[in-house]
């Protein structure tokens, strides 16, 4: 791509980005702090992944994106796991109507543009597993029928920490179809001050609406068009392949550590997510500190730890900052 390209590409994306700011600012009269997990639900957002958000209870996950769905203008699901959830609960079913005298299709929650899946490892693994075909297909089957579901469409699921009384394992196969795996962490003593007040005054604000879905989907056309350098894609293949054979790149301390590293999509969704990522930077070129921003929440729930790692207290995180720090960066 030559330089001038590149100039007007940047430009363009400048301006066409300009709606990134408005929506943080009307996610930041919401919620105080988080800046990490607002960034990565907009990078799920405009490059078309589900997010997985871990932590504890009271962190303002469903607030978040309950605050998201008013500032698009877009329908909001909020479906809350437990142990007796049902799919036909969570995807619809069929009810026989008296007066026509046939059955029809009653719909379930999952029909939105924003789903939020609470507590989504409460449930068995039959009702995770309900969810596969409308995040990965983005259709829903009841009876002999397929529905394609509205777009966009976003997936964001709540998980308590597996330490937990009555969780359950997500199922590897669900937990590589979301994009992210976003840790929150505690507010900071200043931030759980200003919590405080505002929940004690009970003035509460509201957010409005920016932008419509159409923008949305317009946006996610342009983030796609970043550019990314032929040696940035080198350095996702690196990436990526250092988790699946650390002896060979390397990383001969790993070596047993891994069961099994990142597939074909955590190359794609890294590759997407920094796109994503540059873009909200205002950026029409992705770098390779865009890489290095996105690659925890990209890699930490793709990359399978064997017993010996577990024994010796090894994480997903010290793989990756060892992969980061050791792979030669562009």
């Amino acid at each position: 791509m030559k330089e001038t390209d590149i100039k007007e590409l940047n430009e363009r994306i400048q301006k066409e980005s300009a709606f990134v700011d408005m929506l943080n600012l009307e996610m930041h009269k919401v919620i105080i702090g988080q800046k990490h997990m607002l960034e990565s639900m907009l990078i799920g957002l405009l490059s078309n992944g589900h997010i997985l958000l871990e932590g504890v209870p009271g962190l303002a996950k469903t607030l978040a994106i309950k605050s998201l769905a008013r500032t698009i203008e877009a329908k909001y699901s909020r479906i809350q796991f437990t142990p007796d959830l049902l799919p036909a609960d969570l995807l619809g079913t069929m009810v026989y109507s008296q007066k026509k005298e046939e059955f029809q299709v009653k719909k379930g929650p999952i029909f939105a543009n924003f789903i939020l899946a609470d507590e989504i490892n409460r449930s068995p693994a039959k009702v995770q597993s309900a969810l596969l075909e409308a995040m990965q297909e983005k259709q829903i089957t009841i009876g002999e029928n397929t529905y394609s579901l509205d777009e966009p469409f976003l997936v964001m699921a709540t998980q308590n920490p597996l330490e937990q009384e009555g969780t359950y394992p997500l199922p590897e196969a669900q937990v590589d179809r979301f994009m992210l795996k976003v840790i929150i962490n505690y507010p900071t003593k200043d931030e759980e001050k200003h919590i405080i007040r505002e929940n004690i005054t009970g003035a509460f604000p509201e957010t409005k609406a920016i932008i419509k879905p159409t923008d949305i989907l317009k946006a996610r056309g342009i983030v796609r068009e970043v550019y990314l350098d032929e040696k940035i894609e080198n350095y996702i293949t690196d990436i990526v392949f250092a988790t699946r054979y650390p002896a060979e790149n390397k990383l001969k301390k790993f070596d047993g550590m891994i069961s099994y590293g990142g597939s074909p999509r955590a190359s794609i969704n890294l590759a997407l997510a920094a796109k994503a990522f540059a873009f909200i930077k205002r950026r029409g070129y992705v770098i390779p500190e865009d890489i290095r921003a996105v690659a925890y929440d990209v890699m930490r729930h793709r990359i399978g730890l064997t017993y010996e790692a577990e024994a010796e207290n090894i994480t997903t995180e010290d793989i990756i900052s060892e992969i980061l720090n050791t792979v030669e960066v562009p």
